[in-house]
């Protein structure tokens, strides 16, 4: 290729490195490419700028120089070795001048293959058996796990997440470090901790992941709320695994996610979130049985926590933490009790995370009766059916008051303040109540709330 052509040219090595020589050998090369180099980064940027559509040195202070080439994407590194300070967030990097110590810095065998393309004919390096480790779809580290991991503790989550996204094992080895060594992830920042642990839900089998992190001890300190979901249960007091319902309703609406037209983070967070309040809740009646009285409340706010403490944006946690509330909102519909304003009402809480709800509301039914999770899911079709009739005949969706703001104004002769917002409530209530009131008799209601509500001059 040209741009091995153009380093070789200038005298520097240049080589194809890491995940996408690994999946180059499982027969999926993306349009993201790693490379690894002996030339530092001034070097590097001096030899790909006039073939390079776009250059960017945002990583350039770790080594890296990326670039833009068509569609293809490039990131080179120039040949490193990273150290963490034992109480820094932040590697000490150190450049080598060998692709082999570059390799044996890597985070698994997988990742430590590479294909130099500088030589004639490219030379395939594999140092640590990466091939072997691929076929038999085990993770190990290409020296000793406790030494990468003290490098970057993150490599613990990431074997979380390879797992996960490859279905491979992991080496007992690795297993075992992780466990002596899981506090340490606490130096690493939160948006890296995110980042990872997005990687590990998004992926094909987050139960793999996420049982990983709960057994290791890694989630007591990235996601706590994770194993307090393994309440103790007694012949007395009997109540359904948490901690399993939860995994088995993630994977539910996982299912269920053609309706969102693909993978959704935000479903994905609810489902594993949606139960996080019941070891606060969780109380023991008296005679046998176990209540978790307004878990969705507390499970809400405990989720709007612990998104914000690992940097997830303001639009996530909201979203997250809505559905988190409204979860248990369904059970109250019986056999079909519920009147048309309490329908509408269910539209108007969940607004455009409607499609979400249905998803993560059918997720949630785990039992094991079949006549029973036949019976709740055609209960929810009726949902759904008058849910859509609804909005057919009354556009839901806009919903709004059969007055604006600036008619209530004008029929109460008031000028603009907080209570032109209260009156306008006031009439959404009575809209989502009664349904269409028109113009006249929202008039006579705006008026007659007025008589009870103006303020005494």
């Amino acid at each position: 290729m040209e741009l091995a052509t153009n380093f070789t040219k200038a005298g520097f090595t240049l080589a194809l490195v890491g995940g996408p020589v690994r999946d180059a050998i499982l027969g999926r090369l993306g349009n993201d490419l790693d490379f690894t180099t002996n030339a530092n980064p001034s070097q590097t940027k001096t030899i790909i700028k006039k073939s390079a559509d776009s250059i960017w040195e945002t990583g350039r202070e770790f080594g890296t120089i990326a670039a833009q080439f068509g569609d293809t994407t490039v990131e080179i590194t120039t040949y490193r070795s990273e150290i963490y300070d034992r109480e820094s967030r932040n590697p000490e990097v150190k450049f080598g001048d060998n692709i082999e110590g570059d390799l044996l810095r890597r985070d698994f065998t997988v990742n430590a293959m590479a294909l130099e393309l500088t030589t004639t004919p490219p030379t395939f390096i594999d140092n640590f058996h990466g091939v072997t480790d691929l076929l038999k779809k085990v993770l190990r580290t290409p020296g000793s796990p406790e030494d990468s991991f003290s490098d970057d503790p993150l490599r613990m989550m990431r074997a979380a997440r390879f797992a996960a996204q490859l279905d491979f094992s992991i080496d007992p080895t690795i297993i075992e470090a992780i466990k002596a060594m899981a506090p340490r992830i606490k130096i690493i920042s939160a948006e890296r901790i995110r980042d990872e642990f997005i990687k590990i839900l998004m992926s094909a089998n987050p139960r793999i992941g996420l049982t990983i992190l709960v057994d290791t001890g890694l989630a007591e300190f990235i996601l706590p709320e994770l194993p307090k979901l393994k309440l103790e249960i007694d012949e007395h007091h009997h109540h359904k695994d948490v901690y399993e319902h939860t995994l088995k309703v993630l994977e539910q609406a996982i299912a269920l996610e053609d309706r969102l037209e693909g993978a959704s983070l935000v479903i994905r967070l609810a489902a594993l979130l949606h139960d996080i309040g019941k070891p606060k809740t969780r109380e023991l009646i008296s005679g046998g049985g176990v209540s978790f009285h307004h878990h969705e409340v507390v499970g809400a706010r405990m989720a709007k926590e612990r998104l914000r403490a690992l940097r997830f944006s303001n639009e996530i946690v909201a979203e997250v933490s809505s559905l988190v509330f409204l979860h248990l909102r369904f059970h109250g519909y019986g056999t079909g009790e519920w009147t048309d304003s309490a329908v509408r009402r269910y539209i108007r809480d969940a607004e455009h995370l409607l499609v979400h709800l249905h998803v993560l509301t059918r997720a949630d039914c785990t039992t094991r009766n079949q006549r029973k999770a036949e019976s709740l899911a055609r209960t929810y079709d009726s949902l759904e059916e008058r849910i859509e009739l609804l909005m057919e005949q009354e556009e839901l969706e806009k919903i709004r008051p059969d007055l604006d703001g600036l008619e209530i104004m004008a029929i109460l002769e008031i000028s603009p303040s907080p209570i032109v917002g209260s009156a306008y409530k006031y009439l959404l209530d009575l809209r989502m109540d009664r349904g269409p009131l028109g113009r006249e008799g929202a008039k006579a209601e705006l008026l007659n709330w007025w008589s009870l509500n103006k303020p005494k001059s």
